[in-house]
């Protein structure tokens, strides 16, 4: 059947094609019908917080981080920034070469190259590269995985981004510092929440998105946290948007020292408390 009715009206078909939501022919099942509608929930969170960028001022900076494909960029840009005919750009960073590469051609071939680049580099590259703006307005970071997504969020902060917005994936590295400090804590009754290895696992990855809401707000950040509904084949569903308010940051770097003390993640300060 065809799905030129579910589709927002402006979206390039070439585009979804593509990114294998439809068929060569135009066609879509279940599990690409699925997938757009994903697509179009996580669009609904980013798309008012363009909307504002642009009442602000006219050219709207973003940066996808981990950016893989550049699967969120392209669309982005295809439902938002491809009407606007300004200056306004998204930057897609990846570390691999080939699929910088693969995502410039598809830039070209589908006419998005004037507002869209890809940028072979790492986070300490891209922090301090000259081919990205001092500032930016958006950082963007879709299931990065373990410490991508803290990678992102470090530069974010150094180029004073006024919206953050990252879906966590696996998140490995404080449950890892939690099961080599764990007989260290054994006098701690908190300790039987990640006693046994499953809960070290969940527990980390809950206490890991903890840890970079506090960081966020001690940078002056306002922090909302929500499940990206829609993503039924992830459990990794959870969406952290950060708009920078310049709110006190005392309380939340205070909480911050004493959460990482506490659960005997004191190793970790340096992550978390990255410098702005």
């Amino acid at each position: 059947m065809s799905a030129t009715h579910e589709i927002r009206p402006g979206q390039s078909i070439e585009l979804l094609k593509e990114l294998h939501i439809l068929t060569r022919d135009g066609k879509m099942n279940q599990d690409s019908r699925r997938k757009l509608k994903q697509v179009y929930h996580l669009y609904q969170f980013i798309e008012p917080l363009l909307k504002e960028l642009k009442q602000d001022h006219a050219d709207v900076t973003v940066v996808d981080h981990g950016a893989g494909k550049s699967y969120l960029g392209f669309i982005l840009y295809d439902l938002f920034f491809k009407a606007l005919q300004d200056q306004s750009h998204i930057y897609g960073i990846e570390t691999r070469e080939e699929l910088v590469r693969s995502s410039e051609a598809l830039a070209e071939r589908l006419g998005f190259a004037r507002g869209m680049s890809f940028l072979n580099l790492s986070v300490a590259e891209s922090i301090e590269s000259d081919r990205l703006p001092k500032t930016v307005d958006m950082v963007t970071a879709l299931h990065a995985c373990n410490t991508a997504t803290d990678d992102a969020i470090r530069f974010a902060l150094s180029r004073r981004a006024r919206f953050i917005v990252v879906v966590p994936c696996c998140q490995a590295e404080v449950a890892a510092v939690l099961r080599k400090n764990k007989s260290r804590a054994l006098a701690n009754p908190l300790t039987e929440i990640w006693r046994h290895p499953l809960h070290t696992r969940e527990f980390g990855s809950q206490v890991t998105n903890v840890l970079r809401c506090l960081q966020l707000e001690a940078h002056g950040y306002q922090v909302t946290v929500t499940e990206l509904v829609g993503w039924e084949h992830s459990m990794k569903n959870e969406l952290i948007i950060a708009q920078y308010k310049d709110l006190p940051r005392r309380r939340p770097a205070e909480r911050l020292a004493e959460v990482l003390d506490s659960l005997g993640l004191e190793e970790m300060r340096e992550r978390f408390f990255t410098p702005a």
